[in-house]
């Protein structure tokens, strides 16, 4: 008897079923069922999923730029995706592990949020940076929460938090567990 595998290796793999509306649909639903996301992420998740499927397909990926498009609105519309509420999610998520603001900013664009609701939404954020910083270092075990070599790695600490986007002061405080004045 032999084997399926020995009978189909021959066999030029089956292309892909063709790239619908319901495709895309169930792509994105499965995507939000995951993951939260900006507008902007959810179309460009969903343009990577085409352009693979086209590819495979051997078409033209650019063709289903509009049902791309048609699909994103739908799950806006249907409030499954909102930039403001992931937004404010996210922000708080980062803030709680340390992250300073700089880097909050820079994720939330990188997902694709607007610079203005990044702004907005970063004025309406209430932890300072002092207080992120100090999350940040007990999360890393930086500084005080270092269990030995402290004072050897001190300036490598407060390195690492400044490349976190704290400010000088604010990395300084933390690694050197001065308490919070603001």
């Amino acid at each position: 008897m032999t084997s399926k595998r020995a009978d189909t290796a021959g066999d030029t793999p089956k292309p892909p079923r063709p790239i619908t509306r319901e495709w895309l649909f169930r792509a994105a639903a499965h995507y939000l069922e995951r993951y939260s996301s900006s507008t902007a992420n959810l179309r460009r998740v969903l343009e990577r999923k085409v352009m693979r499927r086209a590819h495979a397909r051997g078409e033209d990926a650019s063709a289903f730029s509009d049902e791309i498009d048609e699909t994103v609105a739908k799950f806006v519309e249907l409030k499954l995706v909102d930039d403001r509420a992931y937004g404010e999610a996210r922000v708080l998520s980062l803030r709680r592990r340390g992250t300073s603001q700089r880097m909050v900013a820079a994720k939330l664009s990188e997902k694709g949020v607007e610079r203005d609701l990044v702004e907005e939404l970063l004025a309406a954020d209430e932890t300072s940076d002092r207080q992120a910083a100090f999350a940040y270092a007990r999360r890393r075990r930086l500084g005080p929460h270092r269990l030995r070599n402290r004072a050897e790695r001190r300036d490598r600490d407060v390195a690492a938090m400044v490349r976190a986007g704290f400010g000088f002061s604010d990395a300084v405080a933390a690694i050197d567990d001065v308490p919070d004045r603001e």
